[in-house]
Order: structure tokens, then C-alpha cells, then sequence
């Protein structure tokens, strides 16, 4: 694996290209069960039929963990949103379909989605009130079994010279309530600093889908505070002043 093959480069994991081939290596420490896991739900999300690169081996290369599978050959829709402003609408359009069609399959042995979500708010630095606040607010959440991605945004969409479209990175999937998955995503053009483009988002969806907007939002301090036992300090205020301003019936 040549230095020059590389096409991005992840907290802790490098990815290269070699042929038709992506590989991504993952540092030394890297959870082991982590990796393996990963590898399996991209390989039980292969099974539901969605466009998304097909997983070779699972294996060590130079004395690190790697993950082998197809190379999708295009742009990521970031780039190409990035690159096209006047188009922003039209792959709006496109990336919240791709998003309908994820939750429109099931994956009956995918981690349940509201059980993670319970592991991880107890693992937050909030106060025991709030977190019995967040976890009764869970419990109380309608309970669906559908793919959710967990990490859906641009930059996970590959889009292809012919406009068809690939989904990657499945380490986080989960089988659950799709307005969670939609509330990920909302939060996660936010941390980008893209707040009209994450209102634009939700409206479109909830209008495609025919889900009130009220639905979603009442998911944002669960998957905020969810979302908050991981990434940098200043992620880390921003998602938990979610759950700071909610007010809990």
C-alpha cells in the first residue's frame, strides 16, 4: 500500500485504492470487534439489495486490520454540492430519496438501534436526572425496525459518472426508527455549520415522507446526547446544549 494510493485518510484508519479495490487500514488499537463488526453490517446491508460496495476479505495487511472491498469510481455528492451551489436543491432531492429508500428496507439482524442508544446515554457525562429523563423519553419512542445508516450524510454518498448513487461507511447501521437516522443527519449538517442547509433537509424529508417535523425533533436530545460520549470537546458542547434546551413532559 503505497503512500500515493491514498484517498482519505479517517481518525485512526487510512484509506487506499489499488485497482478496483479499496482498502481501509485501520490503526494499531484499533478495537478489534469494532472492525469485525463493521465488516458485518456492511455485509448484512449487502443482502438488502441497496447499492453499496461489496465487502472481499477481512484480514490483516502489514501487521494492521483492513477491511477489502469494491472501489466506487465518482465524486462524493459533498463535493459535487460543494462544487455546484446552484444545484444544491436538485441533490437535496436526491440525497433524501436515497435516504426513504435505506429505511424502506429491513435487516432483522442488524444491533437494534434503541438499545445502542440506551448504552450510550448511560455512558454520558450528564446528570443522572437527565439521563432518566432521556431514557424514559426513548422508551416512550414508537419502536420500528427499519435501516437506519447512523452516519447518512454527503459525504458518505458516492455519486457515479452515470448518477447512480453508492452509500458507504456502515459501521454505524442499526435496525430502528427512522426519524432517529434523520435527526442524526439534521445534527450532523449543524456541526458542519450548515444550519439553513440542515432546515432545508428536514423539511424536504418530513414533506417526502409525510412526517411531521415536531416527530423529529422531539429525537434531537436523545440523539444528540447519544451522539456526545464521542468526538472532540467542542462536538461535544455542541450536541449536548441540545439536550440542555429541551423541555421533557
Amino acid at each position: 500500500m503505497k503512500p500515493e494510493n491514498i484517498i482519505a485518510v479517517r481518525a485512526k484508519k487510512k484509506i487506499y485504492r489499488e485497482g478496483n479495490l479499496c482498502i481501509k487500514v485501520f490503526d494499531e488499537g484499533f478495537s478489534k470487534a469494532d472492525i469485525l463488526n463493521e465488516a458485518l453490517n456492511q455485509a448484512r446491508i449487502e443482502e438488502t439489495g441497496l447499492n453499496i460496495p461489496k465487502i472481499h476479505e477481512v484480514g490483516m495487511h502489514e501487521g494492521k486490520w483492513a477491511i477489502i472491498s469494491d472501489f466506487i469510481e465518482g465524486e462524493t455528492m459533498a463535493s459535487l454540492m460543494a462544487s455546484n451551489p446552484d444545484k444544491i436543491d436538485e441533490y437535496l432531492e436526491k440525497f433524501v430519496d436515497l435516504q426513504l429508500e435505506i429505511h424502506s428496507k429491513t435487516c432483522p439482524l442488524l444491533s437494534k438501534l434503541k438499545d445502542k442508544m440506551n448504552r450510550k446515554i448511560s455512558e454520558t457525562t450528564l446528570d443522572a436526572t437527565t439521563r432518566y429523563e432521556l431514557h424514559t423519553r426513548l422508551e416512550g419512542m414508537p419502536k420500528h425496525k427499519k435501516v437506519c445508516h447512523g452516519d447518512f450524510n454527503p459525504s458518505n454518498v458516492i455519486v457515479k459518472p452515470d448518477g447512480s448513487m453508492y452509500v458507504i461507511d456502515w459501521s454505524h447501521a442499526t435496525q430502528g426508527n427512522a426519524s432517529a437516522d434523520v435527526a442524526r443527519t439534521y445534527l450532523l449538517f449543524c456541526l458542519e455549520g450548515k444550519t439553513e442547509l440542515a432546515n432545508k433537509y428536514l423539511n424536504l424529508f418530513c414533506r417526502k415522507s409525510n412526517t411531521a417535523k415536531q416527530y423529529v425533533q422531539k429525537w434531537m436530545p436523545i440523539v444528540a446526547a447519544s451522539q456526545s460520549v464521542k468526538g472532540n470537546e467542542e462536538e461535544r458542547e455542541f450536541l449536548l446544549s441540545w439536550v440542555d434546551v429541551v423541555d421533557y413532559e
